[in-house]
């Protein structure tokens, strides 16, 4: 079955929890006990899995957004399924090194055709979600160890909120900036997720989207797909005893759409200027785009 196949199927009244087909209303509980499971280790097995390398794609990630072109000292930034705070804190510490001025705070500030957020931030904001509450209280807890002794300089407030992707708490055109870290491939229903990023963006803002893709080389893709299925779900047995998670993680890559598929699924939500940019020959795919 093609991935846009699988894409369509999962729209109907089942959907892929990996290779598994299963009622969409059990998708969300399902994934939650993989990431209940994982949470404790899994900064530990990101490193063990890719030998570190997904430092520095989160690096790059972070690096592509560019807050510093930006020029907005009011940066208000939504990290989805963002729950331990890994891809938050890089760009904290990229924000912390913007000047700083309060007679700016607020300039440079999109128009917006519906109703803002009444709340008026005095600086930069970064609101991590994540509909698992064990993985944002991993996240909580890294940033109580980062800032024990009190906060950095100019760091920028963080909030920590339990959020679904498919039905944020938040208004319209709250934020400047959206990203997702490796998180949407396991959204119930992925087009219902990016038009909550279109709808909470203000006119301007960034999507920002790194994902486990599809490796461009034949070759390379062979045998990357035989060390995922033959080696990871063996180091989660190993490390984090868990193997039946790790074993759905790489099922959950394989069944996420190529590039250009998911691109598409990114224009047809209205965000526009899309564009991807590979990373390993493919095996991450960092996906960026505009609300005009």
């Amino acid at each position: 079955m093609s991935r846009a196949a699988m894409l369509r199927r999962a729209m109907s009244g089942s959907t892929h929890f990996g290779y598994r087909t299963v009622p969409e209303a059990d998708k969300e509980r399902l994934v939650g006990h993989v990431f209940d499971s994982v949470a404790g280790n899994y900064n530990l097995m990101n490193d063990l899995m890719s030998a570190g390398v997904h430092r520095l794609w989160k690096d790059t990630f972070v690096h592509m957004l560019g807050v510093q072109a930006m020029k907005k000292l009011d940066l208000q930034v939504l990290d989805v399924a963002g729950g331990t705070g890994d891809i938050a804190f890089r760009l904290a510490e990229q924000i912390s090194l913007l000047p700083t001025a309060s007679s700016a705070a607020h300039a440079g500030r999109q128009p917006c055709t519906k109703d803002p957020d009444p709340y008026e931030p005095d600086g930069p904001r970064i609101v991590v979600s994540d509909i698992n509450k064990t993985m944002l209280e991993v996240g909580r807890q890294e940033a109580a160890k980062l800032h024990r002794g009190g906060r950095a300089p100019n760091w920028p407030r963080m909030e920590w909120v339990v959020a679904d992707a498919q039905q944020l708490p938040f208004e319209d055109c709250s934020f400047d900036v959206y990203m997702i870290a490796f998180g949407i491939r396991n959204v119930t229903r992925i087009e219902e997720a990016l038009r909550e990023a279109h709808r909470v963006l203000r006119p301007g803002g960034r999507f920002m989207c790194l994902e486990f893709s599809r490796v461009t080389n034949p070759l390379l893709r062979a045998a990357y797909e035989q060390y995922s299925f033959q080696a990871i779900p063996r180091i989660g047995a190993v490390v984090a005893k868990d193997r039946a998670s790790y074993q759905y993680l790489v099922e959950s890559i394989q069944r996420f759409p190529d590039q250009e598929t998911f691109s598409r699924l990114i224009s047809s939500s209205g965000l526009r200027c899309v564009q991807h940019t590979n990373l390993t020959f493919g095996v991450v795919a960092i996906h960026s785009a505009i609300k005009l």
